[in-house]
């Protein structure tokens, strides 16, 4: 009984000790802190500043257009090529190319995940909500609204018709 009671003691004392001394971690598995987290340096929210405003469409992603690295960028690039995005209104930042965009872009919208679209330099959402807006048909009347999608052969002569007028 004395060896049984002994040998529990020992392992318990062993289960709550932690397995390596704090200082031993690599500052890489260390847990960010909130404060450490939530700071922005001025010249990466500028830098995010001037790329959503360099196109009236912007989608920070996974990889390109062409060739997207994520399923969720393949399905938001799918969704604005259904809905008619002229590819002149648009612009699309490979977040996977800059380690500190990818980081900043999160901080910069408060949305966890990539990726982002923005409209006329407001956020809209992640793939999700892109998702849903286009099933629902908000996303195009958005779009619409904004006037960045493709003028078809009608919508050419009905703009050329009002400006002989």
């Amino acid at each position: 009984m004395l060896t049984r009671s002994l040998f529990s003691r020992q392992l318990f004392a062993a289960a709550s000790r932690p397995a390596i001394a704090p200082k031993a971690v690599s500052s890489a598995f260390r847990p960010v802190l909130f404060y450490q987290n939530r700071f922005l340096s001025d010249a990466t929210r500028q830098a995010i500043d001037k790329a959503v405003a360099s196109a009236p469409v912007v989608l920070f992603m996974k990889g390109t257009p062409e060739t997207p690295q994520c399923g969720f960028s393949r399905a938001s690039i799918q969704v604005l090529g259904l809905q008619g995005v002229d590819p002149n209104k648009f612009a699309a930042f490979n977040v996977l190319e800059d380690a500190e965009l990818r980081q900043g872009i999160k901080e910069y919208s408060d949305w966890p995940t990539i990726p982002q679209l923005y409209i006329d330099k407001e956020f809209v959402g992640g793939c999700d909500i892109i998702v849903s807006m286009h099933q629902n048909g908000e996303l195009a009347k958005l779009l619409e609204e904004k006037d960045v999608l493709v003028k078809g052969e009608e919508g050419a002569a009905e703009e050329q018709t009002e400006k002989k007028e």
